[in-house]
């Protein structure tokens, strides 16, 4: 297929899922749209030569670093210390998911299956292709896809969860907001985009004057860092994965002041770059024959339910210790299905739904949004890279 229209064919098809996905406020979401129109398209006559011919593999297989170093961009210390609590269910709830998969999963699903299930269950997209990767690298091509199919799907599975506890958190809150007429907490996280708060601590390397906060020196500051992280990675004889290594040097360059917050968008090369991240790990759909997906429906809903049965037990007894009612611990932990922007879009919602004034929404909303959009940084973006980091060690 000409590599123009390759382009533009899987643009619109992303673009419909993402259509599909706004009008039903997520519960369809892009990936899952997305993979349906191209797994029928593969079978009734789509090239799958599309991601080749469009350019996007080599490309989106290098700016996997850059988007991992943008990631550790949107973290900040200083929301993290605020919701340390949240922190620690969200990781304990990662934990579970590979403590229970490796643990109980092998006799149920098999040894390759629970470990390639355990990142993308926790996380998303970048823990996906990691684990897709080190499958194909063994020519475990029918893994790739396995992996692929998980982040497809978990938001059907992490979504109702979600909705249903936050709904009950959220009553709680307003009965109490009526009883006493107090806000129950105030917000303390931002959305990662914000711009420097007045009388924030000054960082130790100054940014660079506006002139120069180009896209060309913004990305060459990204790359460099992301540089680093590899050659720190392959110094330790890669213990650590590089990608990880890219996720920790990334969160300390922000906090250094090398890079900006929110670096890729500042520099205008994040929707591009996701388009190409998102190429990568459809790339795996190509394999995918009807008869391949029969064979992966039992592993793929089994690994989804010994994930939710994980986050449950440890978001429990965390809960529990920290204070933290079952729902919403159970609600952070869950997170790790859907990540943000659903994060953010289940929590207005749920407010929405409850509060009977604009008063009562915005109390509801302060409760329990900023813990949902920590939580979903910590286990989308933080720990299931990690997770994928020592699970591929496994394979």
């Amino acid at each position: 297929m000409n590599g123009l229209l390759a382009l533009t064919v899987l643009c619109v098809i992303f673009a419909v899922g993402d259509i599909v996905s706004a009008k039903t406020k997520s519960i369809l979401s892009m990936l899952f749209v997305s993979s349906v129109i191209l797994l029928i398209g593969f079978w009734v006559g789509l090239p799958t030569t599309i991601f080749d011919d469009a350019a996007l593999l080599k490309i989106g297989g290098i700016l996997i670093a850059f988007l991992i170093t943008h990631m550790g961009t949107l973290m900040s210390f200083k929301d993290l210390k605020a919701q340390w609590k949240t922190v620690v269910i969200a990781i304990g709830a990662v934990a579970g998911i590979g403590v229970f998969l490796f643990l109980v999963g092998p006799p149920l699903l098999g040894k390759e299956y629970a470990i390639a299930a355990a990142p993308p269950v926790s996380g998303g997209v970048v823990a996906a292709i990691m684990m897709g990767e080190a499958a194909k690298a063994k020519g475990l091509d029918s893994l790739a896809v396995f992996a692929t199919l998980i982040v497809v799907v978990q938001g059907f599975f992490g979504f109702p969860v979600a909705s249903i506890l936050l709904g009950k958190e959220a009553r709680k809150v307003r009965d109490e907001f009526r009883e006493n007429g107090s806000v129950v907490e105030s917000k303390v996280v931002s959305s990662g985009t914000s711009d420097v708060v007045l009388g924030e601590k000054p960082k130790l390397i100054p940014p660079f004057p506006a002139y120069l906060q180009t896209p060309y020196v913004l990305l060459a500051k990204l790359g460099i860092v992301a540089v680093i992280g590899f050659q720190l990675a392959h110094l330790l004889n890669d213990i650590i994965n590089p990608n990880v290594m890219c996720l920790i040097v990334g969160v300390a360059a922000k906090e250094l002041g090398f890079l900006e917050e929110d670096i890729m968008t500042k520099a205008n090369a994040f929707g591009l770059a996701m388009v190409t991240l998102v190429a990568v790990i459809f790339s795996s759909l190509t394999q995918a024959s009807p008869q391949m997906l029969a064979t992966l429906v039992f592993p793929l809903v089994g690994s989804l339910l010994l994930g939710l049965v994980g986050i449950l037990i440890v978001c429990s007894i965390l809960g529990k210790i920290l204070g933290y009612s079952k729902e919403m611990a159970i609600s952070i932990g869950v997170s790790a299905l859907f990540g943000f922007p659903g994060t953010f879009v289940i929590s207005n919602e749920v407010a929405q739904a409850v509060g009977e004034t604009e008063e009562e929404r915005e109390v509801i909303l302060d409760a329990i949004l900023p813990k949902m959009l920590v939580a979903g940084f910590m286990t989308v973006t933080i720990s299931s890279v990690i997770l994928a980091g020592i699970m591929v060690n496994f394979m």
